[in-house]
């Protein structure tokens, strides 16, 4: 840890304690915050549209946030509750769904949702293109559709081949919906390994099914109406892949904003931490006390060396780690604890009954959900509280 480490929590948890914040709390530091966002649009190549993965950073004050930096009025969604409340906050939106969901999703859609929402539907399979034109014709609606494409990550999506050929044709010979696009996920190129060129093979074969699939569907840039057609690509992970249009013409990215510990890679190393979980100690005890060693003469718990300090927490088992003070570790020997989680630290480590020990969230998507409104961190103090959306999946 070094002293500007020390400096920074210090503050933060200062910052707490004035705003009367007495449990664990998601913390997000505006500041870095809108570094990140500088960042992110300064990779971005000249005409790369930005889609704001609303799962990533589920909160409508935050994403309006990110909205009004990017200047982008394009999102991805990824589950009916969320896919409503936006359509009624953010009406001049444009949605597109980032996972296929059953037809029973999309009707509940049209019954609740207000009826001049932007909504392009994703289609994996042509059972599911069926049912998706059938409901269209049921409603009298008429559907936005973007086929799902696999581009190697192998989770379903229609491959580059005649069965995409032939969704096109149906869709291109229907009166209710209309071909609006493709979209292909590639998490798994910036988890493949450099050595023997696994990496750039990957990215090879996503560009080639990619324009496979152009080629299969016909594309064009421009719809009938003038508008863009959507060709989406990229996530977090590897939107520092694309540093052209010639591909895709959007991306789309959520978590690297916030930055959670899985997104501490080789390509994002100039991000930052822009979130933390906030968690008061409860309990700060001398020794490493585990039930059960009492009645084992002679044997002590194993532990990391140098610890001598055990530490419960109000809450736990969240998917995070512990970054502050340094050198607290979660005790999996001990098991985890959604009430109270057991941690061990050194015995220099200046940590008191109700001060705070700092996570880092080891994913946004489902970890913002836990804590209800979020602690919005600016010069200093806590200035804001920004509402979650509802848990779902």
């Amino acid at each position: 840890m070094t002293s500007s480490d020390a400096a920074y929590f210090e503050k933060l948890q200062s910052a707490l304690n004035a705003a009367g914040i007495a449990q664990p709390t998601l913390v997000i530091d505006r500041a870095r915050l809108d570094a990140n966002i500088e960042t992110f649009k300064g990779h971005l190549p000249d005409g790369m549209g930005y889609r704001i993965v609303a799962k990533s950073l589920p909160s409508l004050p935050l994403l309006q946030h990110i909205r009004e930096k990017t200047s982008t009025d394009r999102l991805m969604t990824f589950n009916l509750e969320m896919l409503i409340e936006i359509a009624r906050a953010m009406p001049d939106v444009n949605q597109l769904l980032g996972k296929p969901m059953p037809v029973a999703a999309a009707r509940a859609f049209y019954r609740d949702a207000p009826p001049d929402a932007k909504v392009q539907w994703l289609i994996d399979t042509p059972e599911r293109l069926d049912q998706y034109l059938d409901l269209a014709a049921e409603l009298s609606v008429h559907l936005d559709i973007v086929f799902e494409i696999d581009v190697g990550l192998h989770r379903g999506g229609f491959p580059a081949d005649d069965a995409l050929g032939q969704a096109w044709q149906k869709l291109e010979a229907s009166n209710r919906a209309s071909f609006t696009g493709l979209m292909g996920y590639e998490p798994h190129i910036a988890k493949m390994p450099e050595k023997h060129g696994l990496r750039d093979k990957a990215r090879t074969h996503a560009r080639e099914a990619y324009e496979s699939a152009k080629s299969l569907t016909r594309c064009t840039e421009t719809l009938e109406n003038g508008q863009f057609l959507t060709f989406n690509t990229a996530g977090s992970p590897t939107y520092r892949l694309y540093t052209d249009t010639s591909m895709a013409n959007e991306v789309s990215a959520g978590s690297v904003l916030v930055k959670p510990t899985d997104f501490d890679t080789d390509l994002l190393e100039d991000h930052l931490p822009a979130s933390f979980i906030a968690a008061p100690a409860l309990k700060v005890l001398d020794g490493i006390n585990v039930a059960g060693f009492d009645f084992l003469e002679g044997r002590e718990p194993e532990m990391p060396e140098g610890h001598s300090k055990t530490i419960y927490t109000f809450g736990g088992n969240w998917m995070a780690k512990p970054v502050w003070p340094e050198g607290i570790l979660v005790n999996e020997k001990y098991g985890r604890s959604s009430n109270q989680q057991m941690l061990t630290a050194p015995e220099d480590v200046p940590l008191r009954p109700d001060d705070f020990i700092f996570f880092r969230p080891t994913q946004s998507e489902a970890v913002f959900l836990q804590f209800g409104d979020i602690a919005v961190f600016e010069n200093g103090k806590i200035v804001e509280s920004w509402p979650v959306f509802k848990a779902s999946a």
